[in-house]
């Protein structure tokens, strides 16, 4: 009997054992499974968001390594997720906007895939992170504040007409038809990154940061200088800038050249040049930890809009004279100060005017 009575307890222990086994085993199952099905969920996010089929452009596309401001603070404006997009036909074209403004060269530059449309700069290498970057000239109020009227043609302009002034001058090239797919879907990205900033509102870090004005004329001879030491090594000695390994799209883009942006963009301006370099440049800084001076970015600045670039005539630009900015290098003015002066400052008595 007592034999018995062992082997009964011995039975059970076991039983008790393996079934404790078993809990374990479903219980791991219970936490594994729901967390594969999650990173299925993310892959699938993740392939929607940069377009599964659109995993093309050829350079490795340093303007996009840097794809978030960690350091930001949430005072500054951040896009909406790709992610939530429900509609698969707005995803596929905010996708596709978001590819042209990466990668305009690939799809319509020189060897554009899509049409010869510009040169072989990109959007993004003026608006950082394909616009996103805080104060890296991007586009958080770019749908707050379109439609509306701009001094520099004295109409009411729409989101396409500015878009199609970036192509006519910062990228060299023709205008975008209207209602061309590759005009809708940059209108489409540029409206959904923007649809969380409040109509008639600017966005919070948008567009660039003021620098303070010099004392004096900025300098090309000392922004020279600055531009051998800081600047050439990705832009190259003679600013013709650095090309992917096919030559399609520029990774570092020319600053000067006849590949580079004309003498009617808004870079060509030199405090919007300074503010860019000031909170941008060296590649790679954010607006909280700048390493260059406010005198050495006016007078790389200097440098750089001093150096030749194709020639854009726009004569019905500022019908209103007394609207120029202070430094828009082209006269005539409203004022008496020399073309000179309107070009490299100093800046102070205009200002004033």
């Amino acid at each position: 009997m007592e034999n018995q009575k062992d082997l009964i307890i011995e039975a059970l222990q076991l039983a008790i054992r393996r079934l404790l086994r078993l809990v374990v085993f479903l219980s791991i199952l219970i936490v594994l499974i729901p967390l594969f099905v999650l990173n299925l969920t993310a892959i699938k996010d993740y392939l929607k968001s940069v377009g599964e089929d659109d995993l093309t452009p050829q350079t490795v596309d340093t303007t996009a390594l840097v794809t978030t401001e960690i350091a930001e603070t949430s005072m500054y404006w951040t896009p909406p997720s790709l992610n939530l997009i429900n509609d698969d036909k707005l995803l596929d074209e905010v996708i596709y906007g978001k590819e042209l403004i990466m990668h305009t060269a690939y799809y319509l530059g020189p060897k554009g895939t899509v049409a010869q449309q510009s040169n072989g700069l990109n959007c993004q290498n003026c608006h950082l992170n394909a616009g996103t970057k805080v104060f890296g000239n991007n586009y958080g109020s770019v749908a707050s504040t379109y439609p509306k009227l701009r001094a520099r043609s004295g109409k009411m302009e729409s989101i396409e007409k500015r878009v199609n002034d970036c192509f006519e001058r910062s990228l060299n090239g023709k205008a975008l038809a209207i209602n061309s797919p590759e005009m809708k879907a940059i209108v489409a990205y540029l409206k959904y990154i923007g649809k969380n900033v409040k109509k008639g509102e600017k966005a919070t870090g948008s567009g660039l940061k003021d620098i303070t004005l010099l004392s004096r004329a900025a300098d090309p001879e000392k922004g020279k200088i600055v531009y051998e030491n800081q600047c050439a090594s990705c832009h190259q000695t003679n600013g013709e800038g650095t090309k992917d390994e096919h030559g399609r799209e520029f990774i570092y883009p020319a600053l000067w050249g006849n590949e580079s942006f004309n003498d009617a963009a808004g870079l060509y301006r030199i405090s919007n040049m300074a503010k860019y370099v000031k909170y941008n440049m060296p590649f790679g800084i954010s607006h909280e930890n700048p390493t260059l001076s406010d005198e050495d970015s006016w007078d790389v600045a200097a440098y750089v809009v001093s150096m030749p670039r194709p020639h854009k005539n726009v004569p019905k630009d500022w019908p209103d004279k007394s609207k120029k900015p202070m430094d828009h290098p082209f006269g005539p003015y409203a004022d008496n100060f020399s073309e000179k002066q309107h070009k490299y400052g100093p800046f102070q008595e205009l200002a004033k005017k």
